[in-house]
This record gives C-alpha cells, structure tokens and sequence, in this order.
C-alpha cells in the first residue's frame, strides 16, 4: 500500500489531468518562456503566456483568465509591480494568487513587492522544484478561497431562499418587488404581481400527511417558475401562498401569465407517495403602468384582494383588481 504522501501525490496528479489549472506566465526573454511552457505543462497547469505586461494584464481581466500568475518584474509595458497594483485594486473574484519573479535581492525591493500585492516571490535565478513548491502552494491558497466562496454563496442562498421550494423566501420577493416598482417607476415602464394559493392545501396534510403536503408544495414551485419567463421572480409568501413579480408586464400579459400558471397547476396530477393528486390554485393579479414608488404595497394588497376575490368566486380562476391608471 503506497504511503499517504505518495497517495496524495497520485490523487493531485489525477486532478490536475482532469482540471488542469491555467497559469499566467508573464516573461520577455524567449529563453524563460519556453522553459517556463515545458515547466507548467510537464507539471500538469495550462500554461498561458505574456510576452509583455499589457498582454499579461488583458490575460488577467478576461472572465475564464487565470487565477495564478507568475509576473516578471521588469518587462516591457506594465512591470510586474504595476500589475500587482492593478489586480488588487480591481478585486477581482475568483482571487488572484501572483508569484513575482525578480533578480532584485534588496530587501526593501522585496518588501516593495509583497506590498503592491504580490503573494510570493522567487530571486532569479531560481531552481525549478522550487518553484514547483511555490506554485503549489498559492494552488492550494486557492483551493481554499474557493471552499470559502462556496460556502458563502450557500450562506447567501439560505439567507435569501426558501430551504423547502428553493424560491425566493417572503423577505427577499417583497425586497425584490420594490426595487422592481422603483426601477419601473423610473423608467415609466408597466409592472404587475400575482398572488398564487393553492386551493384546499389543508385537504392534502389532513389526507395525505405532511409530506406529501410538502411535495406537492415543492412540484407547484418548479411549476410556477416553469410557466414564467426567465426575468420574473417567484418567491414563496408564506404556507401554500406563492408571488410572482412581473416586471413590464401590463394588465393583458399579467392575465394571460396568471392563466398559463393556472393550467399548469391543474394539469397534469400531482405525483405523491400513496397516489396522483389534482391540486388547483386561485390566483389574483394587480398591475401598473406607472407606478410610484410607494405602490409596491398597493400592488401587494390588490393582488391579495383579487386571490380572495378568485376564491370566493369558486377558486381555480384568475381574478383581477385594475389600478386606476388601468381602469
């Protein structure tokens, strides 16, 4: 059995053939590039090369650029130092791990270095296992600022989203809808919101349990988000009771997108456990043309008015309560 640390090494080696990671390798001297090539790829890092500083600057603001880069001091364009400058002070994300490369030896030229944002540095000349070492290191800096990433984003989305449909939770959908009336409002553009209720939802707990309660709670989510178009939100308003923003939606569209949610609500029966299920919903719907800032309680208040209005009337139908403005 091979020792853990040649274990680790394998599993590395596997990795990096699978995702080799890019590496900016900024250098002037056509003797240091090739090594520089034949170096990265024999270590299994996709070499991207920059023969000046302004080349290796472009490298680093494109979307998919590479996140480790090894930057010479003094090359032609941008010097290394100002490129340090220029990526730390962009702060970009993912981050940028820079190794610096320098025949400077001066302390104070090093410190000048590391201030101006480079992580590392390696004095010319240098041995290649060590800057192996180095480069495996800052992949491993890396590594980790992705974990923490991650884990942020999954903090943000249980900040932000409902743990059970995954919609946008009651506080995020009401934050959404003002920002959405004020930017209409702005623009002098139409905006509209249904209100969504799944009609006897007590009926399937009290059969059928709680958690076929919940599935059907979950199917009526990713039908509500399939009826609608890419640039609306749904969010979960709380129980079985969901909103669905519609930005430069008027009164017309807002009817016909209530409808196409209320047929496929209706159609096809909902999957559960024991048996299929037909769930219907009642839905109301209040829209503007011009709305004013304080209007996305309006809005919410009239959609509320127009659901109950739909279910008093016998439910599984769309009701509608006109604005003024669209009277």
């Amino acid at each position: 059995m091979l020792p853990d640390t040649q274990l680790a090494l394998v599993a590395e080696r596997i990795r990096d053939a699978q995702h080799p990671m890019k590496v900016l390798a900024a250098e002037d001297n056509p003797v240091m590039q090739s090594m520089l090539v034949s170096l990265l790829s024999k270590w299994g890092y996709e070499p991207v090369m920059a023969r000046d500083g302004n080349e290796a600057w472009r490298a680093l603001q494109n979307p998919d650029g590479p996140s480790l880069a090894i930057l010479d001091w003094m090359m032609p364009g941008l010097n290394g130092i100002e490129i340090c400058r220029a990526v730390r002070s962009a702060a970009r994300e993912p981050y940028v791990y820079i190794l610096l490369l320098t025949a400077r030896t001066d302390f104070e030229d090093l410190l000048e270095g590391m201030e101006a944002g480079a992580d590392d540095y390696l004095t010319k000349p240098f041995h290649s296992h060590e800057l192996r070492v180095r480069l495996r290191a800052g992949r491993r800096v890396l590594e980790l600022q992705e974990q923490l990433l991650a884990a942020r984003e999954a903090l943000r989305e249980q900040a932000t989203h409902d743990s059970l449909t995954g919609l946008l939770n009651r506080g995020t959908i009401l934050e959404t809808l003002r920002r959405e009336v004020s930017r209409t409002s702005r623009e002098a553009n139409a905006v509209s919101l249904l209100m969504v209720d799944l009609d006897h939802f007590k009926q399937v707990n009290d059969t059928h349990g709680h958690a076929a309660g919940d599935a059907v709670l979950q199917q009526a989510a990713r039908r509500i988000q399939a009826a609608g178009r890419g640039y609306d939100s749904v969010g979960r308003y709380g129980g079985e009771e969901f909103l669905v923003l519609l930005p430069g939606c008027d009164h017309a569209g807002a009817i016909a997108q209530a409808e196409r949610i209320r047929e496929i609500i209706a159609s096809p029966p909902f999957s559960l456990e024991t048996k299929a299920h037909t769930v219907t919903c009642s839905i109301g719907a209040a829209s503007r043309a011009f709305p004013a800032p304080g209007d996305a309680d309006a809005l919410l208040r009239e959609a509320d008015l127009a659901m109950y209005r739909a279910k008093a009337d016998g439910r599984n139908q769309v009701a509608h309560t006109l604005a003024p403005a669209l009277a």
